[in-house]
């Protein structure tokens, strides 16, 4: 996993995973608490997350509304989509652009 970037954009690449959590969390608690404004997370360059990543996504997002900020992710890769749709948690985050169509759930 790499993070790379300041207090207002980071790019977040690799693995979002139970083995680069607390480094992940420790950067993007940084970038919270030293910006203004929106925090971009472009995810652009993400391969994969599990359930401790979305969880270092979600602290994240939490401690960013505690510091009158707002987190907004962009360029969520498509699979990655679908697992906030299941979850619900794209009710909650501020995904750029919102989701692709065929992310959404059929009915």
């Amino acid at each position: 996993m790499h993070i790379r970037g300041d207090h207002a954009e980071l790019v977040v690449g690799g693995r979002l995973d139970v083995r680069s959590a607390a480094d992940a969390r420790t950067v993007l608690h940084s970038a919270v608490d030293d910006g203004a404004g929106d925090l971009v997370l472009n995810l652009t360059e993400l391969d994969s997350w599990d359930a401790t990543g979305l969880g270092v996504i979600m602290g994240a997002h939490r401690r960013a509304g505690r510091a009158g900020r707002r987190l907004v992710l962009r360029g969520v890769p498509p699979q990655m989509q679908r697992l906030l749709v299941a979850t619900r948690l794209h009710r909650i985050l501020a995904i750029e652009g919102g989701l692709a169509a065929d992310s959404l759930p059929r009915v």
